[in-house]
């Protein structure tokens, strides 16, 4: 999007390092499929920990729905990065696939906290979507090589009522939106978010 820089911030809210380090940064996201303003910076001042954050939220473009954020964390010489919680952006404790740590000047830093984004957008992301009468019932977001499920949703009113019953008689149904993806039989369609495409795995594999 042009004219919108990547990972956008007041110079007033950070100091040297921390301008230098997101300036690297910022340079390597020009590169990257996604909108500038999924990118953010959070200054210290505006964060619990006095930390410095930067995060990127990914998404579905094509549903307009957001999927996970990740983000990392600068203290100083030390970044951690991982998927981050939705609301207050601190790092989970159970991501630990998307684990992130390195030490070093600010350039480096950067670098290497560029170098692990990218290697998270470059994951196959799918969407897995369930249809009855023409209308989508039930969707989630998986990675393609592990079936690792980033999100998902099911709509009660609009699944086979056969299927629900028989969901709900398993308990498979846990709450609003929560699914048990191996309940819902094949996906009716399988759709390429973002990332490597599953085809281009199975020939890699093969």
């Amino acid at each position: 999007m042009a004219g919108i820089p990547w990972f956008e911030y007041d110079e007033g809210d950070l100091d040297l390092a921390q301008r230098a380090f997101v300036d690297v940064l910022a340079e390597r996201a020009g590169s990257w499929r996604t909108d500038p303003l999924d990118t953010v910076v959070l200054p210290p001042a505006s964060t619990s920990s006095g930390r410095l954050i930067v995060y990127l939220d990914i998404g579905d473009p094509q549903r307009g729905r957001g999927v996970l954020t990740v983000g990392a964390h600068v203290d100083g010489a030390v970044v951690r990065g991982g998927r981050l919680h939705n609301q207050d952006l601190t790092i989970l404790r159970n991501a630990g696939e998307f684990a992130f740590e390195a030490a070093g000047g600010p350039v480096e830093l950067a670098n290497r906290a560029a170098e692990w984004f990218e290697s998270v957008l470059a994951r196959p992301l799918v969407r897995c979507e369930w249809h009855h009468a023409g209308r989508t019932y039930a969707v989630r977001y998986e990675y393609a090589d592990t079936g690792r499920g980033l999100s998902e949703g099911f709509e009660t009113s609009l699944a086979p009522d056969a299927l629900r019953r028989r969901l709900a008689a398993d308990g498979v149904v846990r709450g609003r939106g929560l699914i048990n993806r191996a309940g819902l039989g094949r996906p009716d369609v399988i759709a390429h978010v973002r990332g490597v495409r599953p085809d281009r795995l199975s020939r890699d594999s093969s």
